[in-house]
């Protein structure tokens, strides 16, 4: 195919192109949520860009704000026929510019990078900061602790706010819709009155991907794995964990779940304050 690059035009994306980019990514394979593209869009409206030519969108990604201190680049797909011409490259570099201007001056930016692209994003100026790995497991019958329950709409500041403590920036913008997800489950372990951690089984093409799963320790990460397990015998569930946490390690080692595939949480300027201890599973590939 021959392509003159020079007609193709640089737009920001509205909510039906973030939704054919979800459609790309379910042909991929990458197994996105039916759900993603609201919540997504709705995260940060100006979030998302991508290439057009001859008015066809070919490729995009994320390049989400949070509150101009954090900045997310996820989502990154160039439609096949479309490869191999310079495209996603110059596409990937003109997003980070584009996001760093989003910013606040000397704000970070994170990213999850597959292996095959990690050299080519370090080029871009973004180290590896951590391994993520992919587990697969399917649902079974596991007794649930008594002190969990559903997230109800009275926990959300705390929810708020043990999610900075692992994240490190506050996204209310994101969580809100995210926790309302059609189709999800929620889980939250407490203490009298003090949350200890909490998980979100979020509906994805095949089974159920947990994003998050934050735990103030490894014995309330694994009660919490349980319930996920518990609610949705037979299918097909999904956590993707940090192995700088050693504890994470060794809870998809003790329940025998599967190691599917791996990339690196990257960033682009000084790595965000996070209680990692407590991240026993990130929350997307695609908005951080």
């Amino acid at each position: 195919m021959n392509i003159n690059i020079s007609e193709i035009k640089f737009q920001k994306l509205d909510l039906e192109g973030v939704k054919t980019l979800v459609k790309w990514a379910q042909e991929e394979g990458w197994n996105p949520g039916p759900h993603d593209a609201d919540v997504f869009y709705e995260s940060d409206p100006d979030g998302f860009y991508g290439y057009f030519y001859n008015d066809e969108l070919i490729g995009g990604g994320s390049i989400v704000s949070y509150n101009k201190e954090f900045g997310f680049m996820g989502f990154f797909i160039v439609k096949p026929e479309y490869r191999s011409h310079g495209i996603g490259k110059k596409l990937w570099y003109q997003r980070r510019d584009t996001l760093i201007s989003r910013l606040n001056e000397n704000a970070t930016i994170g990213m999850d990078g597959v292996i095959a692209m990690q050299p080519f994003y370090n080029k871009g100026g973004f180290e590896i900061a951590f391994r993520d790995e992919r587990y697969e497991k399917t649902g079974s019958k596991f007794d649930k602790d008594k002190n969990i329950s559903p997230i109800d709409e009275d926990d959300f500041e705390s929810v708020l706010a043990f999610d900075k403590k692992c994240f490190g920036f506050s996204r209310p913008q994101f969580l809100k819709p995210w926790l309302k997800l059609p189709g999800n489950k929620t889980f939250k372990y407490t203490e009298g009155s003090d949350l200890k951690g909490f998980s979100i089984m979020r509906k994805a093409f095949t089974g159920y991907k947990v994003c998050p799963l934050f735990a103030d320790n490894a014995f309330i990460a694994e009660e919490l794995y349980k319930a996920c397990l518990n609610s949705s015998e037979g299918e097909k569930i999904y956590l993707d964990i940090p192995v700088i946490n050693q504890g994470a390690v060794e809870l998809v080692k003790k329940y025998d779940a599967q190691y599917v595939f791996e990339c690196a949480r990257m960033y682009y300027g000084k790595p965000p304050v996070i209680d990692i201890d407590k991240v026993f599973g990130i929350t997307t590939f695609e908005l951080g």
